[in-house]
């Protein structure tokens, strides 16, 4: 017998079917597959409401399926997988027609082309004639610089062990004495701020700039910043800064309490979905005694946090300060219901939708007194002027 004519044996003798074995079938699912589930919940949204979802921080289920949307819109490997089930359109950015004259400038949305009596060389926003200034910075020698040298040092190992960090530079108001920058890589302390002046509408002064390799400049304050925002970073305070305008604390003056910053551990999706969100809050006791049984408390959203950052108040009321903030951010607070383990509803409202760096922009203007000409803007998550 030759080899097939054994093997056919073999299976035709085999009367308990133990050779009978059908292939086993997978219950897992491909990441194609779980792609394909996640859009049909944002199609199922379409069809109830008849829109896209939105931005809408007040309803966490619309909100995360708008984050979604925007990063399937981003990302062409997805959109390949989901564009076959798009009958709506919703994967494409619609723009608006432009078929004549008339559709140019009724879409003039910034305002460029102006009104009927602006004419075409009429430049309203540029100076007919350009003047040099009268004295120009430049950098010399620090001939002082021992006194400077050690604030450096530390600066660099604060940043080393994350006790400090660096962060885009946002605006001029950040510029202050005692504060450190990064500006081409090279790392640069204010060491003075000089009389302010109200050019054009906008504050200027003379600074005393120290840089790390030696040398020093009397930059002026709105130069530094140009500079900055093009190649530019800040440093933030120490950790441990102190909320009185961060200088001049000693043994006299009273402690009264801890603003924090903390982060959810939660692993619902419906939490665990949403970015930049932070929990603000005041404790007279230490931080890590409040948070240790943060899954049992509805206001921890019955989960683990981790503390991201914390200022000690002195001299102060640092329940005002945390009332100041959650007002200044109100726009941005969650709106979610959570269930303790008897099941009575809560609805913490200590938690807000808001990056980092802007919160904590916002307790510096807080104690510079400056909050008060600026707002949240929820939209492109900045602060901007009132």
């Amino acid at each position: 017998m030759d080899k097939d004519q054994v093997l056919n044996e073999i299976f035709n003798s085999d009367p308990f079917g133990i050779l009978d074995v059908k292939p086993s079938v997978s219950n897992v699912r491909s990441s194609d597959e779980r792609l394909i589930d996640s859009f049909e919940e944002i199609i199922e949204f379409y069809q109830n409401h008849k829109r896209a979802p939105e931005p809408n921080i007040h309803n966490i289920n619309e909100y995360k399926l708008y984050t979604r949307l925007k990063s399937l819109r981003e990302d062409s490997e997805k959109l390949k997988v989901c564009e076959p089930l798009d009958s709506y359109g919703l994967l494409k950015v619609k723009k608006k027609e432009i078929n004549s004259i008339d559709d140019i400038f009724n879409d003039d949305s910034l305002d460029i082309l102006g009104g009927e009596d602006a004419g075409l060389f009429d430049f309203k926003h540029i100076p007919k004639e350009t003047t040099m200034p009268d004295y120009v910075a430049s950098r010399k020698k620090c001939e002082d610089f021992c006194k400077f040298e050690q604030l450096f040092k530390d600066c660099q190992n604060d940043l080393r062990i994350g006790k400090r960090k660096l962060y885009p530079f946002r605006y001029e108001q950040q510029i202050e004495e005692g504060y450190f920058f990064v500006l081409k890589g090279i790392l640069l302390y204010v060491a003075n701020v000089g009389e302010k002046n109200n050019e054009k509408g906008k504050m200027n002064a003379r600074l005393r700039c120290i840089f790390e390799n030696g040398t020093e400049s009397d930059m002026l304050l709105r130069s530094l910043a140009a500079e900055l925002y093009k190649n530019g970073r800040r440093v933030t305070q120490h950790d441990d800064k102190m909320l009185d305008g961060m200088l001049g604390v000693d043994e006299n003056d009273e402690a009264t309490g801890h603003i924090y910053i903390l982060k959810s551990l939660s692993k619902d999706p419906q939490i665990a979905s949403i970015p930049n969100l932070f929990k603000i809050g005041y404790s007279s006791t230490p931080i890590e005694d409040r948070i240790k049984n943060a899954e049992e408390e509805p206001t921890y959203l019955m989960a683990p946090v981790k503390p991201v950052t914390s200022f000690q108040c002195y001299n102060m009321n640092p329940q005002k300060l945390e009332q100041l903030l959650h007002n200044f951010f109100g726009t941005s607070c969650l709106d979610i219901d959570v269930f303790d383990r008897e099941g009575n509803r809560h609805t913490p409202r200590e938690w807000f939708i808001v990056p980092l760096e802007i919160i904590e922009q916002a307790v510096e203007f807080i104690i510079s007194g400056e909050i008060v000409h600026f707002k949240y803007d929820t939209e492109r998550e900045i602060i901007v002027g009132k």
